[in-house]
């Protein structure tokens, strides 16, 4: 998601509530895992809240503000997002099936980026508010409203669970643009992981 001045801040921060757990690779665009259609959590099981404390690690390490399952290959419905803006009190939410129950007609546009598309920023405006309803890590249906980066932040992790990604609401010559710059980042790491090999 977003990668913000906060976001570093935060990881020193949150060192104890993610101790322990492993970073996974993030997969990078374009990649067909990210363009598919998640399936729900049918079952909180501990693999699955074992992926979610990987998950939140695999964030903050990042560093960014939130990031879905499938951006680390694993088609499920589950994301982590955490938009506190004071390093000293983090907020870390954990969503299982998360939805959108309402959104605001007013609109807001943000500078967003993701991490599955590293280094690319570009606007993209959505509803400044929404409502979400989705389980908690213990099983407990939650709902609540969100607004400003939160609000862009738990749309933008919703889609990445729709196999849709921010450069969708570009335009088609950014969009090929910002796959290409991708592609060739691919091909680097690729090389260089084969040199180090």
């Amino acid at each position: 998601m977003l990668r913000l001045p906060q976001a570093a801040a935060l990881r020193e921060n949150t060192a104890s509530l993610t101790s322990g757990d492993m970073i996974r690779p993030i997969l990078i665009h374009p990649d067909p895992r990210l363009k598919k259609l998640c399936d729900p959590v049918a079952e909180i099981t501990p693999d699955l809240l074992s992926l979610a404390d990987d998950m939140l690690t695999t964030m903050y390490d990042a560093p960014g503000v939130g990031l879905a399952a499938p951006q680390v290959g694993v088609n499920r419905r589950l994301i982590v997002v955490d938009c506190a803006k004071t390093p000293d009190a983090p907020r870390p939410l954990v969503m299982f099936n998360p939805e959108i129950t309402w959104a605001s007609e007013d609109l807001s546009t943000y500078e967003e980026g993701c991490l599955s598309i590293p280094d690319q920023y570009a606007e993209v405006e959505r509803p400044a508010e929404v409502r979400a309803r989705w389980t908690d890590r213990a099983g407990e249906v939650q709902e609540e409203q969100f607004s400003g980066l939160w609000a862009t932040c738990v749309q933008h992790e919703i889609d990445h669970l729709n196999g849709k990604l921010f450069i969708d609401y570009l335009g088609p010559l950014k969009r090929q643009m910002i796959t290409r710059k991708m592609e060739k980042l691919k091909r680097e790491r690729a090389r260089s992981a084969a040199a180090q090999a």
